[in-house]
């Protein structure tokens, strides 16, 4: 018998993750993005990485029909976007800084790093959808630290 949704979260909520921004464009080109904990790296060859999305959420069938999306890695100074990209700010890309990445997807100006993907496959998970991702560009910064997520707050992670 699987273990109760609240106990479920409690176990999972101890696991330190880093935050992203998963963005994409819908059909129009207007950009797209969602705060994603649910990221991983897959494969070095080819280089793939995964990210798990809530079949319920908005940008769900945009990222599915774009066949492309970018993971853009957050920093302690994004803490800012994180919650931005997790409301239901109805325009998240209002006094945001982007710029549309070589797929189309938006690279948000700053993030840690960017990983700018094209859409390998799609598997369902339960009540969410794991989008695998080939990577084709990155963008990376060197002067700043990750945002970190734990036990349903941020930290930071100073080296």
């Amino acid at each position: 018998m699987p273990v109760d949704k609240s106990q479920f979260r409690t176990a999972l909520s101890r696991f330190a993750s880093g935050v992203t921004v998963v963005t994409t464009a819908d059909a129009d080109a207007r950009p797209l993005g969602l705060t994603v904990s649910a990221f991983s790296s897959l494969s070095l060859e080819p280089p793939l990485v995964l990210v798990c999305i809530d079949r319920s959420a908005y940008i769900h069938a945009a990222l599915q029909a774009s066949g492309s999306f970018v993971v853009n890695v957050l920093s302690t100074e994004q803490e800012h976007l994180s919650r931005l990209f997790a409301s239901r700010e109805p325009d998240k890309f209002t006094g945001v800084g982007y710029q549309p990445g070589n797929t189309g997807a938006p690279v948000l100006v700053d993030a840690l790093a960017a990983l700018e993907c094209r859409l390998k496959a799609a598997y369902e998970g339960g009540d969410h959808t794991i989008f695998v991702g080939e990577v084709e560009h990155t963008h990376v910064r060197e002067d700043a630290h990750p945002l970190l997520y734990y036990r349903g707050g941020y930290a930071n992670l100073e080296k």
